[in-house]
């Protein structure tokens, strides 16, 4: 009789051992456990924790409470601006009703990343290509407003989701550092051209300076020859004043030219005049031109052309080569009066 109670005890004990282990259950920190009994909800979400469930009425199933990390595959699209770009994005989301994310979707993961990939197109199709590579901040407000309407249904909170790349082909590339390299150089020619503005205004101050005391350019020579000759240069470049050049222009202009004609000067030697002034041996510009051609008749000739010796008629003998006899004699106008006949000086090359 003993026995057979003993044997009783012990296997009602060793029933609720396995009873015990058939309904424990363990819900970790991070964890909810949702509870379906008989397939209904229990209205209580299971803690983290020890807990306990009817074995083969209730079902226990856990749910993640962490943040979770998920790449959002590259989508091709095209944007408002008719530019063909490829963009990939990451979301951050976590559940935060963990009986709605059981009940409400089959697969909560899943309904996420289709929901983030459709709305990266619709953005791509709703915005320009300047915005997608500066504005990305507005963008992906835009796109965490687009995941978390539907998500808040099942039990879902999206707390980030950020543009990661956009892709763009060769040829835009290259049209965008074409269009880069110009814009800074239309911006370093202006910076140049600001310097220069600058600088001439500087310099017509020194300029206006300098011209109350001339001793400053002066100064300013001897200074300009030291910082050139501390250098150690092969080559001094001495600047020359303008000034200087100025003043010898005007004493220049202030002078009589030499080699005035005679017509310019004054009226030439009357008719009938005895005896010119000597001239010296130098043959003024023309000689030679005039020394060819006869005079015109009662066409009066310069006395810088005119020699004192008279016109030597042909004497016996053959003409000197060389001197003055071998000029050519002519026989003088008729009307020209015998007091006005001169010889012209021949000059021979």
């Amino acid at each position: 009789m003993v026995q057979e109670l003993v044997i009783a005890l012990v296997a009602v004990i060793a029933g609720c051992v396995a009873y015990a282990m058939a309904a424990a259950r363990v819900v970790k920190q991070y964890e909810r456990g949702v509870v379906l009994r008989l397939g209904r909800l229990h209205d209580q979400v299971r803690p983290p924790g020890f807990t306990m469930i009817v074995p083969g009425v209730d079902r226990l199933r856990k749910v993640n409470m962490q943040i979770v990390t998920m790449p959002v595959p590259a989508q091709d699209g095209i944007t408002r601006d008719n530019v063909t770009v490829r963009v990939d994005a990451v979301i951050y989301f976590k559940v935060v009703d963990a009986a709605s994310a059981v009940i409400q979707v089959e697969d909560y993961r899943f309904a996420v990343s289709q929901m983030a990939q459709t709305s990266l197109r619709s953005i791509i199709g709703k915005s320009d290509l300047d915005d997608l590579l500066s504005d990305r901040e507005k963008l992906n407000q835009g796109l965490e407003l687009m995941i978390d309407s539907p998500a808040v249904g099942w039990g879902v909170q999206i707390d980030r989701v950020e543009i990661k790349d956009v892709s763009l082909p060769e040829t835009m590339k290259r049209s965008m550092a074409r269009q880069a390299e110009a814009d800074r150089e239309r911006r370093a020619r202006v910076i140049n051209a600001d310097a220069e503005l600058q600088a001439s205004k500087k310099l017509a101050q020194a300029a206006q300076q300098m011209s109350t005391q001339p001793a400053a350019l002066q100064l300013r020579l001897l200074q300009t020859v030291v910082a050139v000759a501390a250098e150690k240069n092969s080559t001094l470049v001495l600047p020359f004043p303008v000034e200087l050049l100025r003043f010898l222009e005007r004493a220049q202009q202030g002078q009589q030219p030499p080699g005035v004609s005679g017509a310019q000067q004054g009226a030439g030697p009357a008719a009938g005049e005895q005896g010119a002034p000597e001239r010296d041996g130098t043959v003024e510009p023309g000689a030679e031109r005039l020394g060819q051609d006869r005079p015109l008749a009662g066409q009066d000739v310069p006395d810088r052309f005119m020699t004192e010796q008279p016109l030597a008629g042909p004497g016996p003998g053959p003409a000197p080569e060389f001197g003055p006899d071998a000029l050519p004699a002519y026989e003088p106008e008729p009307e020209l009066p015998p007091e006005r006949r001169r010889s012209e000086p021949f000059t021979r090359h």
